[in-house]
Formats: C-alpha cells, structure tokens, sequence
C-alpha cells in the first residue's frame, strides 16, 4: 500500500498527534517517526531485511490479503517513515519511494499510461529524462508531445483526447528557466488531463506544487533532499489513490526500483537539515549569481531571483527562495567555457547538484563525449554550447566567487 500522512502500518504509536501545529522545519525532523515503537531509538531503524516470517499461514494470508509486508520490495518500515515524511512535507495524501529519480519517472509513466495514450512534456528536460521521453517512451506505443510551456496556453492545441498526462519541471534542469504551475495546471485541468512537476531543483522547503495545482510531485531525492553526495533515490507524491496504482504496478513488478533502507536513513538524516541547507544554498546563489553577472567576461546568468531573470515574477509566486542553482554563459561560448572551468581550484566539475560541495557542468563537452557512444546524444532544446551549470554548495560564497573571478580572469 502507499504511505498515507495519517497511516501506521508500524504498529507503532501514530507519530506527532500535534503535527499539523509544527512548522516545516520541525516536521522534517519528526513526522512520521516514534521512538516508542522502536526501542525509544531517537533515530529510525534501519531494518536490513528482505522478506518476512509469520506465525501461521493465517497470518501470512490476512497480510498478503492486505497488500502488504511480504517482501521488502514493496514494503520496509524504514523506507515507509520517508514516506511518510515526504508526502507531509509536499502536502500530499501518499508518497512512494524508490531506487533513484529516474526510477521515479519511469515507475510514473510506465504505470499510469498505456499504448494509444499521449504524454505532453515541457520542451526542455533533464538529459536523461529527455531520452527516455525520446527514446523509449515511444517503444511502449505511448505518443510524447513537445510543448512550450513557457506560454500555458499553447496546451489548449497540445491537448487531445488521448492526452493522459503534462509533465514538466521547474525550475528546468538545466535553464533554470520557471514554469507557471498553477497556469499550466488551469489549462490541463480544464481538459481532465493531470499535471506533474519535477520540483527537484526547488526541494520541498522552497516550492510545493501541489500548493499550486498539480496532482502529482517527483523528486531526485540524491540531490537537494538528501543534500550530502551519498545516496541515490526518488519520490513520487500526490493523491492516495494514484500512489495506490504505482505502488501495486509499478513498483511491485513494471520496475522493482525498491530504495535501499540504508538509502532511506541516509535521506531522513538529510531531511533534517533541509531548511537550514536551503537557506544557505539561496543565499550564498544569490549572491554567486550577481557577482557573475557583474563580471565582464560573462555574457549572460540564469538565477529565478535575479531582478534580471525573465520569470522571476512567477519564481517569486510560487517559489520561497530562488535555490542553489544557475545557468550561466561565457562572451567567449563554448572554449571559454572549458577554459574557465578547467581554472577552478574549489569547485568541482562534476555532473548532479544538491550537494554540500558547489559543482559545475557543461553540458555541450559531455554531448559531444558521449557522441562517441551514443550518436543521437543531443541538447535539450534552448541549451547552448556556452552553458555552464553551477550549484551553489554550502562553502562560504565569497570563496566560491574568489574561485570563480580567477577562473573568469583568465578567459
């Protein structure tokens, strides 16, 4: 079964009976959680088992008749409390965890839609959601429509009757450009087409689109949720009985992408610092993304709350803070790009983000990389060869910009 914000399938005490009076900073911290029903353990169990045992086939059969605790593919009470904890903090009914981000995606599409139906997608994704809806998508008999949902009302000529689905993320990965949800929401709604948003960039702590109208939230829970580099995951949150449906398909046998339970206390330890992270990644961004814009040899930055930024109006509404991550480009384009980053003492190039440590991507050098290997790797649309993507760790921001002007100094 999906994990409910009120349901215990512990046997354990129903957690935090004053929940709904806890700020969000408290009940990243304790939702969900009791330590009298686990040895008055302050920190959650990690329960290392794969399958469990009965006292009688009766008990096995009124268990599996329940849908549930059989075999920790579809059940783990550690992986439950993120659950839990999850869904509350996104404000929704059920949530489901799973192996990794795009095991969150796939779990989504593969469950929820079927050949003949249609799947609408914001024209800029990340790369590997991007070749899957691409890719392998299509493979399923599932049409996948490209839109620019940078205008919502361009959904009222995407839309048909075999339109199951609008999917897109924001802040997009890797513009950091941001989508209108409760506008794009409006017209999909007015169709009863469901609207889904990929607000890892944004976390819980800044963004909850269902706040805004959508149905249904993902999130790679590697990046800001855990935050610290160590774990992979995904999340999955929205209404009981969609979570219902993915939990029963897609997790018990389309995809198995069950996350480890050693994953799980990982990202639950994560959660508890969320806020505090996030404050720190918005601030010291901020302050990275107006010293970059300041210095001559860049041509162009992408924060949403940057007074410069093209919708940091619609970030303002519907985001709390504008998060650890900008795009931005060189005068001197693609060469440049490489040069600059090659210069860099204390930022790590690497790809991801949401980490503690700040780290920068240039998504051209690795599509022409991966040429070699892949030959229909490409951009996503609106992604040029001077783009650089940069996430703001929790190191002071004046070194992180000292690094950056020497670096830029050379270009």
């Amino acid at each position: 079964m999906p994990r409910t914000t009120d349901q215990s399938e512990t046997g354990a005490p129903t957690p935090s009976p004053h929940d709904a009076d806890f700020a969000f900073a408290t009940r990243a911290i304790h939702h969900g959680y009791d330590p009298a029903g686990f040895s008055n353990a302050v920190q959650p169990p990690v329960f290392l088992t794969s399958t469990y045992g009965f006292e009688s086939v009766e008990a096995n059969e009124a268990a599996a008749a329940l849908g549930g605790r059989l075999y920790a593919r579809e059940y783990n009470p550690t992986t439950e409390i993120l659950e839990k904890r999850l869904a509350n903090l996104e404000g929704a009914e059920a949530g489901l965890v799973v192996a990794s981000g795009m095991a969150a995606f796939g779990t989504l599409i593969l469950s929820l839609l079927s050949q003949g139906d249609e799947l609408i997608v914001h024209k800029t994704l990340y790369a590997n959601t991007l070749a899957m809806v691409e890719q392998a998508v299509p493979r399923f008999g599932i049409k996948v429509v490209a839109v620019d949902l940078s205008v919502p009302s361009n959904l009222k000529g995407a839309i048909t009757d075999r339109t199951r689905l609008v999917f897109f993320e924001t802040p997009v990965n890797p513009l950091s450009r941001i989508l209108d949800i409760a506008a794009i929401a409006e017209h999909a709604h007015a169709r009863g087409v469901k609207v889904a948003v990929d607000s890892t960039f944004a976390s819980p702590a800044l963004q909850r689109p269902l706040e805004h109208g959508a149905d249904i939230v993902i999130h790679s829970l590697t990046k800001y949720i855990n935050g610290h580099g160590d774990a992979l995951g995904g999340a999955i949150l929205g209404d009981a009985k969609t979570l219902h449906t993915l939990h029963e398909t897609g997790l018990r046998y389309i995809t198995g992408a069950a996350l480890s339970p050693m994953s799980a206390f990982l990202i639950l330890r994560g959660l508890k610092t969320l806020t505090l992270r996030m404050d720190r990644h918005s601030a010291s961004a901020l302050a990275v993304a107006q010293a970059l814009e300041a210095h001559p040899a860049v041509a162009w930055v992408s924060y949403p709350f940057l007074d410069s930024h093209p919708d940091q109006v619609i970030a303002r509404r519907q985001m709390s803070q504008g998060s650890g991550i900008m795009a931005f480009g060189l005068r001197a384009g693609y060469e440049g790009a490489r040069q600059m980053m090659n210069r860099l003492k204390l930022i790590t190039r690497a790809v991801s983000l949401g980490d503690a440590d700040s780290l920068i991507y240039h998504p051209a050098s690795l599509a022409r990389a991966r040429k070699a290997i892949r030959k229909d790797a490409h951009l996503a649309d609106g992604v040029g060869e001077d783009l650089m993507r940069l996430s703001v760790g929790l190191e002071d921001a004046a070194d992180l910009i000292a690094d950056l002007r020497q670096g830029l100094d050379a270009v």
